[in-house]
C-alpha cells in the first residue's frame, strides 16, 4: 500500500496559523522545527503588498518583501508537518476544547490558533497618492528615510507626529516641507513627485503621510479577543490574547504597555517565533492534562 494513502485521515491540526507575512511564516517555522502539525492560510494580501525595497533588516537590508516570503516559504518546505494553503480564512470559532476556522465551504480544526493576519492602512483620499504608496510615499523613517538623504523630503503630517517626523528626518533630507492637509494630487514623475498643492506644484524627491489604520481580518471581533486603545489585539509578552489557545503576533496586536504595534519585519517575525514557542507549550500543557485525566 502507497505510504500516503496508509496514513491515518487527520482530524485536527495543532496549530492554524492565519497570514502570510513575516509573523504568521515564523510562527510556522517554529511549530514545524518542533514537528507540530501546522497549517498555515495565506490570503495573498500583505500591508508591505506595494513596497519593492524593504529596510532595517540585518542581512536582508534592501530585499523586496516578495522575495522575503518566497525564501520563507522554501524554508517551511523542508517540514513535512507544516502545510501552506493560499487561501483567506473566513471566520475563526471555539470548538469544544479547540478552534474551527472556515475556509470558503470547508473547515479545519485546531487546538490553537495564531492570528498574524496584519493591519490596513487608510490612507488620505488624494489622487494619485496609493499609486505612490510604499514606493515614493511612506510612514516609516526606520524603514524608508534613509534612501531620501540630501533629498527634498514633504511632510503630510501636522501635529506632534510633525514635530516627531522633523526631528528625526532632520539628519537625512536636505529640506524637509510641510504639507499637511495641502496637498490635493500626487503624480509620480522623475523618480520623485509633483504635488499639486492648493495654490502651487512642488516637486519632491517623497512624502512621509500618517494614515489611520485597523484590523485587516474580523477574526479578533468574532473571538471576542481584548482589544488595545490602538485597536489591535491586547497580548501579554508570550502573544498571548484573552482567549486561552489563540495567539497574535505581527502588526494586529501589542503588549499593552505599547502606544502602537512596533511594525517592522524584524519585530513581526520574533513576535511570531514567541507565538509559536508559546503555542508548544500551550499543547504541551493540553496533552498532559488529557493523559493525567485518562
Amino acid at each position: 500500500m502507497d505510504h500516503l494513502t496508509s496514513l491515518p485521515a487527520r482530524t485536527t491540526y495543532d496549530t492554524i496559523v492565519i497570514g502570510g507575512g513575516p509573523a504568521g511564516l515564523q510562527a510556522a517555522l517554529t511549530l514545524g522545527r518542533m514537528h507540530r502539525d501546522v497549517l498555515l492560510l495565506d490570503s495573498g494580501r500583505y500591508r508591505n503588498g506595494t513596497v519593492e525595497h524593504a529596510h532595517n533588516y540585518a542581512t536582508h537590508d534592501g530585499i523586496a518583501p516578495a522575495e522575503l516570503r518566497r525564501l520563507a516559504r522554501a524554508d517551511l518546505a523542508a517540514y513535512d508537518t507544516v502545510e501552506v494553503r493560499e487561501v483567506a480564512a473566513d471566520r475563526v470559532e471555539p470548538d469544544g476544547d479547540g478552534f474551527v476556522v472556515t475556509i470558503g465551504d470547508s473547515t479545519e480544526r485546531a487546538a490553537t490558533v495564531v492570528l498574524a493576519t496584519g493591519v490596513r492602512d487608510a490612507l488620505p483620499d488624494v489622487p494619485g497618492l496609493a499609486e505612490a504608496w510604499g514606493k515614493e510615499v511612506a510612514h516609516c523613517p526606520f524603514c524608508h528615510g534613509h534612501e531620501l538623504a540630501r533629498g527634498r523630503v514633504a511632510l503630510d503630517v501636522e501635529g506632534p507626529h510633525l514635530d516627531r517626523l522633523t526631528a528625526m528626518l532632520t539628519r537625512i533630507g536636505a529640506e524637509l516641507v510641510p504639507v499637511g492637509g495641502r496637498v490635493q494630487r500626487v503624480e509620480r514623475i522623475g523618480g520623485g513627485l509633483d504635488l499639486t498643492l492648493d495654490d502651487s506644484t512642488i516637486h519632491v524627491d517623497g512624502m512621509f503621510v500618517a494614515p489611520s489604520f485597523s484590523q485587516s481580518a474580523p477574526f479578533a471581533e468574532q473571538l471576542g479577543l481584548d482589544l488595545n486603545d490602538s485597536g489591535c489585539v491586547r497580548v501579554d509578552a508570550f502573544q498571548s490574547t484573552s482567549v486561552a489557545g489563540v495567539f497574535a503576533a505581527g502588526d494586529a496586536a501589542h503588549h499593552r504597555d505599547l502606544p502602537m504595534p512596533m511594525s517592522s519585519i524584524l519585530t513581526s517575525q520574533a513576535a511570531g517565533l514567541v507565538a509559536g514557542g508559546a503555542c508548544v507549550q500551550h499543547l504541551l500543557t493540553r496533552e498532559a492534562s488529557a493523559v493525567a485525566q485518562r
